[in-house]
């Protein structure tokens, strides 16, 4: 059965893995890169600073986070070792466009990612007219999601409406506060048939079909 969305006039979307499959093998590229870092840094051998950089993602919600609070990294050196990286891998899906294009409301990003990696994914998508604004990590002050303070701060900046409001993500733990403030949680992915997380209200492999098949408002 297709799911009731009539309710909802704010689209929020996660960006990475979310708005494109994580079987693209992108998101690979940027860890790899994350790992790379995190070893210059440290001086760790590499399978070390891998697991290092897992611990931070894991305690903090974003490797950024350990690496500020540790070792006093700037967010922006650390940001810009993704800037030059190849987005080859991301293709246009015009089906996801379509089914984009026909929600009512606002259409928004939530990344834990900078705002210059959000453009460039978003114009090489081919989505960057779709989206009424980026609310970036830079926007959060570098309080990564799950933090309910990077909620807070994002509803504050866009006077969310967590009831009419639906969260689109590849990562369960993200959904959990969305949930909690009432707003309806949609996990992404391939994983997501398996979930069984009381917080996630609708599950789907891939994005577009979900949205084209949704129930939505009818326009005004």
């Amino acid at each position: 059965m297709s799911a009731d969305l009539r309710h909802i006039d704010t689209w929020l979307f996660d960006l990475d893995n979310t708005l494109y499959p994580a079987e693209s093998g992108f998101m690979a590229k940027m860890v790899v890169r994350m790992t790379d870092f995190v070893e210059k840094v440290t001086g760790l051998p590499r399978d070390e600073a891998f697991r290092l950089q897992k611990a931070y993602l894991a305690e903090h919600g974003l490797t950024l986070k350990g690496m500020m609070l540790n070792h006093g990294v700037d967010p922006a050196e650390f940001h810009a070792i993704f800037h030059d990286l190849s987005l080859e891998a991301l293709a246009h899906e015009p089906q996801l466009l379509a089914a984009l294009e026909r929600l009512p409301g606002r259409r928004l990003i939530f990344t834990n990612a900078d705002d210059v990696h959000a453009e460039r994914v978003l114009e090489r998508l081919g989505l960057s007219h779709l989206f009424d604004d980026v609310f970036h990590i830079g926007s959060a002050n570098y309080e990564p999601k799950p933090s309910p303070e990077a909620f807070a701060l994002m509803s504050a900046a866009h006077s969310i409406n967590p009831a009419v409001t639906a969260f689109f993500e590849d990562a369960e733990r993200n959904l959990a506060p969305a949930a909690e403030l009432g707003m309806t949680t949609v996990l992404v992915g391939a994983h997501a048939a398996g979930s069984t997380a009381q917080f996630v209200h609708h599950r789907t492999e891939t994005l577009a079909p979900f949205l084209a098949g949704a129930q939505i408002r009818e326009a005004a």
